[in-house]
């Protein structure tokens, strides 16, 4: 039985026909992965450099988020580069780690309804050296984790709707208020660890 319930919105820049988003999750009996790139620009070479990365992570699910970021980077050396947001949960020692560069955020929501959300570190993923910090916490039961492209403003950050429970209400609720154009490309990903 999975124990993390996920639910996606993503919709292209207006006039593009790639998101230049790409994502991915997986889950394992002890552990789940969610990773967020975001390509610079937008548009097919924009989505190049996201899937790249992706694919990365998919095909190492078992890697640290260290050892994650190192291949992503290298990887995208001579690309046009990408932003990132890796969100790993360890349900063996009930812990969660995260870390995002560049525009990637990750909030997080627990059993009281409190929202908290992490400051990325700066630059992205080019191929050369860049610094990140990897974040850990207590996973809890019913707690939500949000990931989101730069096309999530600080004012969609503040609905109440990110505070629901189920995430498929969460992403509806996202889809209904932002009906039409969008200025740039948009992905939110909402997750909740039932147990």
């Amino acid at each position: 039985m999975q124990k993390v319930q996920v639910s996606v919105y993503q919709q292209p820049k207006s006039g593009q026909r790639h998101c230049g988003d790409s994502y991915c999750y997986a889950e394992t009996e002890n552990k789940f992965i969610c990773a967020l790139a975001d390509g610079l620009g937008s548009g097919e070479y924009a989505k190049e450099s996201s899937q790249i990365v992706i694919d990365i992570i998919n095909n190492n699910v078992n890697a640290s988020i260290e050892e994650l970021m190192k291949m992503c980077n290298k990887a995208l050396f001579g690309k046009r580069g990408a932003v990132l947001g890796i969100l790993k949960m360890d349900f063996t020692n009930m812990t969660y780690s995260y870390t995002s560069i560049g525009n990637i955020g990750i909030l997080y929501v627990d059993n009281n309804r409190k929202k908290k959300r992490n400051i990325p570190s700066s630059g992205f993923l080019t191929g050369y050296s860049k610094p990140f910090r990897v974040m850990t916490g207590k996973l809890e039961e019913q707690m939500n984790f949000i990931m989101f492209s730069d096309g999530v403003t600080d004012i969609d950050i503040m609905q109440k709707y990110l505070l629901a429970r189920d995430v498929v209400d969460i992403t509806t609720s996202f889809a209904d208020a932002h009906e039409g154009s969008k200025a740039d490309d948009t992905t939110l990903i909402a997750m909740r660890y039932i147990g």
